[in-house]
């Protein structure tokens, strides 16, 4: 009887354990906004520069799948950090019809902005069903200017001394680096920004030395303890999240995303990065 009482026990246990993670994964872990703070040291960074504060906003999946009120409610809590500038690494949406348009417009009336200046780049959930819809980047494009967000397209823009390259998403119909690097000056203090972390291992770079800040992964969404996240949408498995050395100069940072694709979390906050900019020696 004790040995049978004691498997009981343990299934109902399991079973319970099961129902609460399931739960944790699902209703608070998604919700559980972290903003992270890293220093940034950039080469030829303006003297007027150093302490101001870079704000990373990554995935944020607009979209039937995911709370809009939680992004909203996540842009005041930014907006509270008052950044200098502002970055977005692509996925506004969870394209599956226009009417995630009118749902981008609602949310990002809310959208955080630098004092000094907003850019972001796209990614691929910008470009429509399977990534083949131009019409819908060029849309997205277009609301997210108006709301004061500069959209580069494989494209470069300098606010107060600090230069952004973007590169546009690697899975899209403009995937154009070249066309972006070609233009790097390295006397300038420069950082790229690019969805997709996969685009780190081409050669495309010219001899970039610097930041490179991409999305993308979410952190895989999912990792159990002590082991690497099972799924990762990328070739380079490396590329989960957080700050990587790529050995050649350049500094590789993947944020968590603060949306999700479906509503699940387990050991993967999601993220906001805040960087405080320093002179690189």
């Amino acid at each position: 009887m004790e040995r049978r009482k004691f498997i009981k026990n343990t299934v109902l246990t399991g079973i319970g354990a099961s129902i609460v993670g399931g739960l944790y994964s699902w209703q608070i872990e998604p919700f559980w906004l972290e903003f992270v703070h890293v220093k940034m040291p950039i080469k030829n960074l303006p003297k007027n520069l150093i302490g101001k504060t870079l704000m990373q906003i990554s995935d944020v999946h607009v979209g039937n799948k995911f709370d809009r009120k939680y992004i909203i409610d996540s842009f005041k809590k930014a907006s509270l950090y008052n950044p200098d500038f502002v970055v977005y690494t692509g996925d506004f949406v969870s394209y599956e019809t226009p009417e995630q348009f009118n749902q981008l417009e609602e949310v990002f009336k809310y959208a955080v902005n630098g004092k000094l200046g907003t850019a972001g780049v796209l990614g691929n959930h910008d470009y429509g069903i399977n990534w083949l819809e131009p019409k819908v980047a060029d849309t997205i494009s277009n609301i997210l200017d108006r709301k004061n967000i500069t959209i580069l397209r494989n494209d470069e823009i300098s606010f107060n001394g600090l230069n952004f390259l973007g590169i546009d998403d690697y899975w899209g119909s403009n995937f154009n680096p070249v066309n972006v690097m070609n233009r790097y000056d390295a006397k300038k203090a420069n950082v790229v920004l690019c969805h997709n972390p996969d685009v780190c291992d081409l050669n495309v770079w010219n001899n970039y030395k610097g930041w490179i800040l991409s999305g993308h992964t979410h952190g895989g969404q999912v990792k159990p303890p002590f082991l690497n996240p099972p799924i990762l949408p990328v070739e380079n498995k490396r590329y989960s999240s957080g700050q990587f050395d790529l050995y050649d100069g350049r500094t590789l940072y993947i944020n968590r995303a603060l949306g999700n694709l479906y509503q699940v979390r387990l050991n993967v906050r999601p993220e906001i990065t805040i960087f405080e900019l320093e002179e690189e020696a």
